[in-house]
C-alpha cells in the first residue's frame, strides 16, 4: 500500500508530447504566390503577355529604323462614262465605264506583291460590276498604272429618294460613283516575304457622262482614296 502511496505521489508526466509543426512561408520565397496555384498561374501569363508585347514592339521599331516605311499612294487618274442610264422600271442600270488607276510605292527597300485586286465600283452603295485585274510585284520607288473597263447591266434598287438623286445626276451630266478595290498583298523586305494581308481602297468619284451635252465643261472629278490597312477580317 505504501509502495503505491509512493508511486502515486512522485512526479509523472505521462507519455512524451511531439513538437507542433509551424507551417509559415518564408519571406520572398515561392514567387510571391501565397495565394495558391490561381495566383501564380496569372502572374505567369501576365508576365509571358508583357515579354510579348516588349519584344514586337522592339521588333517594330526595329523594322522602321531599317526600312522607314511609307504608305503606298492609290489614285484615279481617269474615268470615261459613256452610257449610265436605268431602264425596265427603273431597275435596270445600264453603264460602260473605264478607269485608269496608279499606284504608287514610295520605299526605297520594300518590294510589294499584288496577289489579289478586285475592282467593284458601285452606285448609291450598290455594287453594279466587279473584275479581277491581272496580279502584278510592285518594285522599289516605283508607279504602277492599271486600266479596267466595266460594262453591261444589273439590277440596281434605289428607292423614291435615290431615284430622285439619279435624275438629279442625269440632268447635271455628272454621277456620283464609288470605286472600291479589296487587295491581297505580300511585302518583300530584302528576301523576306511577309504573309498575305487584305487592305480595302476606296475612292469616290464624280464622273461625267461623254455623251452629255451638259457635262461638256465639267471636269472628272476624284477624292482621295482611302486605305483600311486592317491584316484580319
Amino acid at each position: 500500500m505504501a509502495e503505491k502511496q509512493g508511486h502515486l505521489n512522485g512526479t509523472y508526466y505521462g507519455p512524451a508530447v511531439p513538437p507542433k509543426q509551424h507551417s509559415y512561408l518564408r519571406p520572398g520565397r515561392g514567387g510571391g504566390c501565397a495565394c495558391g496555384c490561381g495566383c501564380c498561374l496569372l502572374k505567369l501569363i501576365f508576365d509571358l503577355v508583357l515579354t510579348v508585347v516588349v519584344a514586337v514592339g522592339l521588333l517594330a521599331l526595329i523594322f522602321w529604323l531599317i526600312f522607314r516605311p511609307n504608305l503606298v499612294k492609290f489614285h484615279v487618274t481617269d474615268a470615261e462614262l459613256t452610257q449610265f442610264n436605268l431602264t425596265t422600271g427603273n431597275t435596270l442600270l445600264n453603264y460602260n465605264l473605264k478607269l485608269n488607276l496608279t499606284i504608287r510605292n514610295p520605299n526605297r527597300r520594300i518590294g510589294i506583291y499584288y496577289d489579289r485586286i478586285e475592282a467593284r465600283p458601285l452606285y448609291a452603295g450598290q455594287r453594279f460590276d466587279s473584275q479581277y485585274l491581272t496580279p502584278f510585284y510592285q518594285g522599289h520607288k516605283n508607279t504602277t498604272t492599271l486600266s479596267q473597263a466595266f460594262e453591261g447591266q444589273q439590277v440596281v434598287v434605289l428607292g423614291s429618294g435615290g431615284l430622285s438623286d439619279f435624275n438629279s445626276e442625269t440632268a447635271a451630266g455628272v454621277y456620283d460613283i464609288d470605286m472600291r478595290l479589296y487587295l491581297r498583298v505580300r511585302f518583300k523586305l530584302g528576301r523576306i516575304k511577309t504573309f498575305r494581308i487584305k487592305p480595302r481602297i476606296k475612292c469616290g468619284l464624280k464622273v461625267p457622262l461623254s455623251s452629255s451635252s451638259s457635262s461638256a465643261a465639267t471636269a472628272f472629278q476624284t477624292e482621295k482614296c482611302d486605305i483600311d490597312w486592317r491584316i484580319f477580317r
